[in-house]
């Protein structure tokens, strides 16, 4: 079995910033894209940031120049760092992985079970 666990959600105050985090246990060969995805109440889930297993990566036009994504692949874990945030951010964070159990078996892609990100005005 895979898990995805984040953590490092919670509220604050825009400008301020947030640290995720997202670790990736079990039966694992290899990873390779990872990323974070964000859902707001009534809107379609939607790609933040991704990086994959050599460290390019890429963001949504939004959070250019406020969110970092990195990954440290040794402890199988990605982050997201969030500066300046803003009232529209907020939003239920996931990270997911694309991840090989084996190396006879293909990659298939892992979620996490999300984490709150509220950013108040």
């Amino acid at each position: 079995q895979v898990q995805l666990v984040e953590s490092g959600g919670g509220l604050v105050q825009a400008g301020g910033s947030l640290r995720l985090s997202c670790t990736a246990s079990g039966s694992i060969f290899s990873i390779n894209d990872m990323g974070w995805y964000r859902q707001a109440p009534g809107k379609q889930r939607e790609l933040v940031a991704g990086i994959t297993s050599i460290g390019s990566t890429n963001y949504v036009e939004s959070v250019k120049g406020r969110f970092t994504i990195s990954r440290d692949n040794a402890k199988n874990t990605v982050y997201l760092q969030m500066n300046s945030l803003k009232p529209e951010d907020t939003a239920a964070y996931y990270c997911n992985a694309d991840i090989k159990r084996t190396r006879f078996i293909s990659p298939r892609v892992y979620w996490g079970q999300g984490t709150q990100v509220t950013v108040s005005s």
